[in-house]
């Protein structure tokens, strides 16, 4: 090794490579690529670079703050479908072909494709970060011939209203209420059973949806909405009445909680729904004792002949409020303002999912031109 090519690094350490005799042209060369990369920014070093993808995402996830279940959620994906795929590869080596060849594979392994597209986001997610700490140029996932999962076309189909009001005289009088702040106000599972007294403004008629009540790693805790979007959504009146009634029947319960994450700072909160024994009521338990008996009582599921019923995932509370957005769509509601009170922060994601339940201008017209075309009855 009689050259050796001398450069410094962003952050200022000397590095350098070493070349054979008879290679002076050759370390030339290199070391004026490596003074352009610099140059432009598009430094990589080349020790990151041969980093493999697995021993990158565990110092990454290992890195992030935030809410404690995304980041469990994460790695338990990366290390069940990513890992054992492309956890060997250095991340200098990746080509848009190795992340094409890992989409057929998440596609032919028969998940579903909602699931194999969050493997997918977690995958470009970490690649995202390696561009970002200088391991390498580019995130193969941003090639325009990379495609994520497909997902299979599903439409929503809203309830009617009679199996709304079925479920809530199925429901026990502690929790029937819950079925009027989901099919009239539009709130998630656990914003319903995190809704405090002081959240709803009856003089007004509006709920502060500024709370849910879910799980940190098995833990329960206050935290804000979903995506984190504060929200004012209009309070009818029957689902005021309902309430009123409720709160008399059933007096808001104090409740302590830590707020975001299990160690976090406890806050309290006066909870409308609460169980038999005066605590915060268990999202398991309200779907397995409540929930789905009510479903079977509604005839929506089979009658269970144990304890246990069968998987309902189409018809669990988040069915409610695919029905308030149905009525509101039905109503002329604008997807803006749909989006708004379901806590979107993309109305693109709205029309997405709700977008076949608009009335067609093709069904207005048809309409319209027949009560116009209709003979009127004269009367002298």
């Amino acid at each position: 090794m009689r050259y050796q090519a001398r450069y410094l690094t962003p952050d200022g350490k000397r590095k350098n490579k070493s070349f054979p005799d008879g290679q002076k042209r050759i370390a030339e060369q290199w070391l004026s690529a490596m003074q352009a990369d610099l140059a432009r920014g598009d430094f990589i070093d080349p020790n990151a670079s041969r980093t493999t993808f697995q021993e990158f995402a565990e110092k990454w996830l290992a890195s992030q703050s935030g809410d404690p279940n995304t980041r469990a959620s994460m790695e338990s994906q990366l290390k069940l479908h990513a890992f054992p795929r492309i956890g060997a590869r250095q991340l200098g080596s990746f080509q848009p072909s190795h992340i094409r060849e890992f989409v057929t594979q998440l596609e032919a392994s028969g998940m579903s494709g909602a699931y194999a597209r969050v493997i997918f986001s977690n995958v470009r997610a970490v690649l995202s970060a390696a561009v970002e700490d200088g391991c390498l140029h580019r995130n193969p996932c941003h090639s325009h011939t990379v495609t994520p999962p497909a997902i299979g076309a599903r439409r929503v189909v809203p309830w009617e209203p009679e199996r709304v009001f079925a479920m809530r005289a199925a429901m026990v009088d502690r929790f029937r209420p819950m079925v009027d702040v989901g099919a009239g106000c539009g709130l998630q599972q656990a914003e319903i059973l995190g809704l405090s007294v002081d959240d709803i403004d009856f003089d007004s008629g509006t709920v502060h949806v500024v709370q849910q009540l879910k799980l940190s790693l098995s833990k329960a805790v206050f935290a804000p909405p979903k995506g984190g979007k504060l929200r004012d959504v209009p309070l009818p009146d029957p689902v005021a009445e309902a309430l009123q009634e409720h709160i008399k029947r059933f007096p808001p319960v104090e409740i302590k909680l830590p707020w975001m994450r299990a160690n976090g700072q406890p806050v309290t909160r006066r909870l409308i729904f609460t169980g038999p024994n005066g605590g915060h009521v268990w999202r398991t338990s309200l779907n397995e004792d409540h929930w789905k008996p009510a479903l079977a009582k509604a005839g929506v599921i089979p009658k269970a002949k144990s304890r246990e019923h069968a998987a309902a995932r189409e018809h669990g509370m988040h069915a409610l409020r695919h029905f308030y957005a149905s009525v509101l769509l039905d109503a002329g509601e604008s997807i803006k303002a749909l989006a708004e009170y379901l806590g979107h922060s993309d109305p693109g994601l709205t029309l997405k999912v709700y977008e076949h339940l608009m009335p067609s201008s093709r069904e207005r017209a048809r309409k319209a031109l027949g009560q116009a075309l209709r003979p009127q009855d004269h009367t002298d």
